[in-house]
């Protein structure tokens, strides 16, 4: 048979390839062996399982848990192994796959006749072993979407139903293990053998799939105390359920029915409400309250949180002083440097945190500091002669990602401050068994605000996330369950307004980007969702700092 070259990326070599090879061969031909850390291959920047045949010279670029896309190859087919060894041992039974939390997935069962105690769960967990050491195939299968259909209706797994028929595709690809089909984002690995590394734990209300840690795949990730965090997840995903808005379908649904308008309406009211309530609290303790700090990742929306937290103040007699830590950086010659030698601006000890101190001791005194300024452009702090002195009314809000790190605040009494932590909690999700991870969301929203007023383009963004991430991770969730308050930025319609913009700026990633893989991801999620016009937004909605159209000040 004819045979093409393959350049493989890992090896940096070429390979006479037979076509019609699938990438599963090329693995034997690479690497003379089976290797079941490899979940998955990017063709020309395109992610692929390892069913994909080959027909033509390409690039291959085989991924191991340790890689981002490698990382979700491994949680998504964790979900399916899961939903199989339940659906083998109790029928009829469905998995209900709620948000990310203490370093796993959340998991329900549907119908509650089954009690997820240690015992059953035990039960699952070993049948999961035992589906790895199978070493079963997971095959992938394209089929009519209503082919699709007609199979999910008989599994009972309506939201799958749900999602198919409002996102309007004629084939829908299916994954296999055995007889047991699903349906996920994304492609799977190539078998349960690969699956080698999790654990599963009786949590709350059901259980806690543990996930491995990514930079040691031999190893699971430490179950971390998130109560806070979960309590937020919890209240959201009961508030969706009470409108009706469970996941896309639901929301594809309530777009096409014409009440997307009082979604809107909806959402921005609780938001308000959640805020209002966090100034009430201050205002009952106003009296030693002197500091506010807020923290949380990117695109958390921050910024409009803490203008808006300001507003409600003013609303409780109480006037804020806004303060940002950018203004405490270090002159640009005595910032840390990170291990690749380059300035590290996500560290804590990139900030002056003595000078911080001071001038936050010296307010709280009811003296008067003339603020520092620090220059991006020169890496020098200054001064333009802007002063500030603080009255017994007035209350000082400092936003910034080291908001609520200990180191930040040493000199300073506990009893003083109230810290908030704000984030994007996506509580709906794709069905059942597909989360919208609030990673993927916050990239979306830093990427249209990257374009529109940091001339960044998409690449741009995408191409330094990793790294955001990574500082995030080390920097910010340590300290999430300190805040005296956590507030969820996300709102229930905003992945409808996002998509206008958010298309065109993926659609400019071109093949030849490594980036490729993660905009095609994001432009298959958008196809599941259906377009909201923007005109009900109002003009102090959080969604308008990355849209545009606010009428704040930033």
């Amino acid at each position: 048979m004819k045979k093409v070259f393959i350049f493989c990326v890992n090896t940096k070599k070429n390979y006479p390839v037979k076509i019609g090879t699938n990438l599963n061969d090329l693995i034997s031909i690479v690497y003379n062996k089976n290797c079941t850390d490899i979940m998955g291959a990017l063709v020309n920047n395109e992610l692929e399982d390892m069913q994909y045949v080959i027909m033509k010279p390409l690039k291959v670029e085989f991924v191991m848990v340790s890689s981002l896309d490698g990382y979700s190859i491994y949680t998504r087919s964790l979900i399916f192994l899961l939903h199989k060894a339940v659906r083998s041992l109790f029928r009829r039974k469905n998995i209900i796959v709620e948000y990310f939390i203490s370093n796993g997935i959340f998991i329900k069962i549907s119908k509650r006749a089954l009690l997820l105690d240690d015992d059953n769960i035990t039960l699952i967990k070993n049948r999961m072993m035992q589906l790895v050491r199978e070493d079963i195939p997971i095959i992938r299968k394209d089929v009519p979407t209503e082919y699709a259909i007609k199979i999910f209706k008989k599994k009972g797994l309506n939201k799958k139903i749900n999602l198919m028929r409002t996102r309007g595709k004629l084939y829908t690809s299916i994954y296999y293990i055995n007889d047991e089909p699903d349906y996920l984002y994304g492609t799977l690995a190539p078998s349960t053998a690969c699956l080698k590394i999790f654990n599963l734990i009786r949590y709350k209300d059901g259980m806690l799939l543990v996930l491995p840690d990514r930079e040691d795949a031999s190893k699971l990730l430490p179950i971390i105390n998130q109560d806070k965090l979960f309590s937020i997840y919890s209240e959201h995903k009961r508030w969706g359920k009470s409108i009706g808005i469970s996941d896309i379908g639901d929301l594809n649904n309530m777009i096409t029915s014409k009440r997307a308008g009082m979604m809107i309406k909806i959402g921005e009211a609780i938001q308000e409400k959640k805020i209002s309530i966090i100034a009430d609290k201050i205002r009952t303790k106003h009296r030693k309250i002197r500091l506010v700090l807020i923290a949380g990742p990117s695109s958390s929306g921050k910024t409009t949180f803490s203008k808006r937290l300001s507003v409600q103040l003013e609303v409780n007699g109480i006037r804020p002083f806004n303060l940002s830590l950018d203004n405490y950086f270090v002159d640009r010659e005595n910032t840390p440097l990170d291990k690749n030698g380059k300035y590290d601006y996500e560290t804590i000890e990139a900030l002056d945190i003595d000078k911080f101190n001071r001038d936050v001791s010296d307010l709280m005194l009811g003296k008067e500091i003339e603020i520092p300024k620090f220059s991006f452009e020169t890496g020098l702090r200054y001064y333009d002669g802007e002063k500030m002195k603080m009255g017994k009314n007035n209350v000082l809000v400092v936003e910034g990602i080291h908001g609520l790190n200990p180191k930040l605040t040493p000199s300073l009494p506990n009893e003083c401050m109230f810290k908030i932590f704000v984030s994007v909690l996506t509580a709906i999700s794709i069905d059942d068994h597909n989360l919208i991870n609030p990673t993927d969301n916050r990239l979306i929203r830093r990427m249209i605000r990257d374009f529109k007023y940091r001339n960044y383009s998409a690449v741009d963004t995408i191409s330094r996330w990793e790294s955001v991430l990574k500082g995030e991770k080390e920097h910010i969730v340590p300290y999430q369950e300190e805040a005296d308050v956590l507030f969820n930025s996300a709102m229930i319609y905003e992945l409808g307004v996002l998509k206008a913009q958010a298309e065109p700026l993926l659609k400019d990633v071109k093949e030849i980007y490594p980036e490729h893989s993660k905009a095609l991801k994001l432009l298959k999620f958008f196809s599941y969702v259906k377009s909201i016009p923007t005109t009900e937004i109002p003009p102090t909605s959080l969604i308008r700092e990355f849209l545009g159209g606010s009428s704040f000040e930033y």
